[in-house]
């Protein structure tokens, strides 16, 4: 991986906090509404504090830094455009995802070669959240761990986009149920399902990847 896919993986992977923004909503919203009257350095600050957001999770849908970068600025150019139509008892942050998901549905349309792209995740498949170890000194504990976020690559770019949004959504970027169904504009039972459908379909190409592996051995 190129040194800077490889920088902008461990922002991605390392730095993107669910929590990421420490004003509090108060100074938020009056950031928002200075951005939305034209404050071009409002804006900027806006931008600040959400770009790492943007860009993991292009990145993690797209699964390239040149989509992820294409991806991000286009959102942020509907950002600048819709901010206007943004309602104050909104979650921005909710509604900067939704943006996102569509920037990156859009995207992917267009290139029907999408599913050789693979998403940089950071953890087997599994019921739990795709999280980083944090040390990895050892060698060949940093290999394993190599190899199991290539075989995630691979199984997470044979989801529909629905679903993987939803993942991504809910066990990567920690949003609840009820969150990613508004964000999908979907019901929390449809996101349940494309949530669990996803787990399903990993777990299984995972173990099939790995018994392949065996024979081949």
């Amino acid at each position: 991986m190129p040194s800077g896919a490889h920088e902008m993986a461990l922002a991605v992977e390392i730095l993107l906090p669910v929590n990421a923004l420490t004003q509090t909503q108060t100074s938020l919203t009056r950031l928002i509404e200075r951005a939305a009257a034209g404050d071009t350095a409002a804006f900027e600050q806006l931008m600040v504090h959400s770009q790492h957001r943007v860009m993991a999770m292009t990145w993690r849908m797209l699964g390239n830094e040149a989509d992820a970068r294409d991806a991000s600025q286009e959102v942020f150019l509907r950002v600048y455009k819709y901010l206007g139509r943004f309602k104050q008892d909104q979650d921005f942050f909710a509604w900067l995802y939704t943006i996102t998901v569509n920037v990156c549905r859009d995207i992917s349309k267009k290139r029907q070669h999408h599913n050789d792209r693979f998403l940089s995740l950071a953890e087997s498949a599994g019921e739990e959240a795709f999280a980083v170890p944090a040390d990895l000194a050892d060698a060949e504990q940093a290999l394993m761990h190599k190899q199991q976020r290539e075989l995630v690559r691979k199984a997470m770019a044979t989801l529909p986009v629905k679903e993987r949004a939803s993942i991504l959504l809910r066990d990567v970027e920690g949003l609840s149920t009820d969150e990613v169904a508004r964000i999908m504009k979907s019901s929390s039972t449809t996101v349940r399902s494309q949530i669990s459908s996803a787990r399903k379909k990993i777990k299984i190409y995972c173990e099939q990847y790995l018994r392949r592996k065996e024979r081949s051995q």
